[in-house]
């Protein structure tokens, strides 16, 4: 699907061929002379248009305006959640097989951040999955106008980066959207070094061998009851100097969770697929950056794997040592997560990054904690946790500050292991959080938990491709960070082994 923003008044509007018209009309919209203000005044005038987000008025053939559709869509005060919102409603609209060319006007000034938010509502709300389903409408919508009356200059750098982030959220969601079998470890790797064709980005790929030397132990007896072999991927994008530390990205890629020995409820088992929803944010944000290029370096690392429960599976009370060499007893084999995620950590220390942040699918007890609304966010370090809620604020993807204090990993503590990978029902979340942050060193370390937002259930069901947003307003805003605020670099990052 191709963006292009233009300078567009109303009466251009009008006169501009497509398939589609939408005009966000706001609260104390002032009409002009032209033919589509006269409607829509009309329309609010004989109470047929509410400028409610989301309230829509469809038309058809209407003399003056060259659109075949219009549809009047009021966006309530104009902010960038009563945009979204708005634009969202028009789903069905979008996935009309004869809608191919759509044009999204603004019918006065948009406010900052109304521009990306309705790039980014309209590429959600027009996206359709269809690797698997093949007799499925594939989305009709190839090209989008977004029309705004002036200040074109203004608008066109969260234009930029909002079409770069559809692209990046689009990938995570095929790769998580997809089926265990059509996601393989293998295939996640594959899509991985796909992403390398763009100037930038180097991937590398380490197979069990190349795992095993390098003393993962814990993400090797997650790995061990599957017949489908484990990948370990490393994704590089160098976008500045070698001298500034980069940012590491570690994506939980759990292909699917049956749970392992400790199995899961047959009910809903199929969404384990999305398990890897962490991994799919981070190949969501290297897909992104290759689009927009900023002055940053970021690492990517994809610990992907099954969890299965086959005769070599691992078993509760068996003790492995992970790359740290630390030993965990492995209490519970559905707590898997924390498992290939503590090796990922400990290989980050590796390049001497400026900061760590991990995404994963972790914990139930952070959807019954925050439901689908945000992520849970856990962090070392106050500045880092600021950033990242900015960023998530600003990318309308937000999250939560949760709770660290020392006290909460008294449970993991093991008679038979230097900790557990599990210390009770209460505060689950935080428990698990306390255990990837005993690999973590003294290196400002951020955790995402995106179990209640990595996907939704029910009619709406597939992956929304959150964190991506999140996590890529961040990098951008580290890259456009003044030098004298960026963190010391390393004098030299170290090239993984």
């Amino acid at each position: 699907m191709n963006f292009e923003l233009k300078t567009l008044s109303l009466s251009d509007a009008a006169a501009h061929k497509c398939d589609l018209l939408v005009l966000l009309v706001p609260d104390g919209f002032k009409p002009q002379a032209d033919a589509l203000s006269v409607l829509a005044a009309r329309a609010i005038k004989d109470g047929d248009l509410e400028l409610k987000p989301g309230k829509l008025l469809p038309l058809y053939g209407v003399p003056g305006i060259a659109a075949r559709r219009l549809v009047l869509l009021g966006c309530g005060k104009g902010s960038a959640q009563a945009v979204r919102q708005a634009v969202q409603a028009l789903g069905a609209t979008l996935k009309a097989p004869s809608v191919r060319r759509v044009a999204l006007v603004f019918a006065r000034d948009a406010e900052a951040g109304c521009v990306g938010a309705a790039v980014r509502a309209l590429a959600d709300a027009s996206y359709v999955y269809t690797t698997t389903k093949p007799k499925a409408d594939a989305r009709a919508l190839s090209r989008v106008t977004v029309g705004v009356p002036g200040g074109l200059e203004t608008a066109r750098p969260e234009f930029s980066t909002s079409v770069a982030l559809v692209a990046g959220i689009e990938y995570a969601r095929e790769w998580a959207n997809r089926p265990a079998n059509h996601a393989t470890p293998t295939l996640v790797g594959d899509a991985a070094k796909a992403l390398a064709r763009h100037a930038g980005i180097q991937c590398k790929l380490h197979g069990p061998a190349q795992v095993a030397k390098l003393g993962m132990g814990a993400f090797l007896a997650v790995a061990q009851g599957s017949e489908q072999p484990l990948r370990f991927v490393e994704l590089r994008y160098d976008g500045a100097a070698r001298s500034q530390a980069p940012v590491v990205l570690v994506g939980k890629g759990i292909t699917f969770d049956t749970g392992g020995i400790s199995l899961k409820p047959a009910a809903e088992m199929d969404e384990m697929k999305f398990d890897m929803g962490g991994a799919a944010s981070v190949l969501g944000v290297f897909r992104a950056l290759a689009e927009l290029r900023p002055a940053i370096n970021v690492v990517g690392l994809i610990p992907a794997c099954e969890n299965m429960p086959d005769g070599r599976a691992v078993k509760p009370g068996d003790v492995v040592t992970s790359m740290s060499g630390q030993t965990i007893e492995i209490l519970n084999t559905d707590a898997e997560g924390r498992l290939v995620l503590c090796d990922a950590l400990t290989y980050a220390a590796r390049f001497k990054p400026a900061a760590v942040i991990d995404i994963a699918t972790l914990t139930g007890a952070c959807v019954v904690a925050l439901g689908g609304l945000r992520s849970g966010l856990f962090a070392s370090d106050d500045e880092l946790a600021g950033q990242l809620m900015a960023a998530g604020d600003a990318a309308q993807d937000p999250c939560w500050r949760m709770p660290l204090d020392d006290e909460y990993a008294e449970g993991l503590k093991s008679n038979f292991a230097d900790l557990a990978n599990v210390a009770g029902r209460a505060g689950g979340a935080i428990t698990a959080a306390k255990f990837l942050q005993s690999f973590v060193g003294d290196v400002p370390w951020a955790h995402l938990d995106i179990a209640g937002t990595a996907w939704k259930s029910g009619a709406a069901k597939g992956a929304t491709g959150r964190p991506v947003g999140l996590l890529l307003h961040y990098l951008l805003a580290t890259a456009s960070a003044p030098a004298a605020k960026r963190r010391a670099a390393a004098p030299r990052r170290a090239r993984a082994a």
